[in-house]
């Protein structure tokens, strides 16, 4: 079993940057495959963002191209989305999520994750 627990959320003016933070139990974080995903009330989940168990691949939604950057650091357990020139529509609940099939890249199918953060809430004020 794998514990995430994200963190960096809150309120910024759009134009503003955030930092994501999702930090994992457990010995085996460099095999898992860890994407971000995000919801907004009412809507469908929507992916946002994966990256590999070596960090050597990453994926984006078109939406968030050239503005968001996945990162991870397996020695700390850690995944991270850079969030900059953020825009109103960014504006959801932001989850990480871990997918403990070996994958050369990750995958962007919510259904394909394993484990699931509580979330943290970004705002981006216009």
């Amino acid at each position: 079993q794998v514990q995430l627990v994200e963190s960096g959320g809150g309120l910024v003016q759009a134009g503003g940057s955030l930092r994501l933070s999702c930090v994992a139990s457990g010995r085996t974080f460099s095999r898992y495959a860890m994407g971000w995903f995000r919801q907004v009330p009412g809507k469908e989940r929507e992916f946002v963002a994966t990256i590999n168990g070596s960090g050597s691949r990453t994926y984006y939604v078109d939406s968030v191209k050239g503005r968001f950057t996945i990162s991870r650091d397996n020695a700390k357990n850690t995944v991270y989305l850079q969030m900059t020139r953020l825009k109103p529509e960014d504006t959801a609940v932001y989850y990480c999520a871990a997918d403990r099939e070996f994958r050369l890249v990750g995958t962007t199918d919510g259904n394909d994750y394993d484990f699931w953060g509580q979330g943290t809430q970004v705002t981006v004020s216009s």
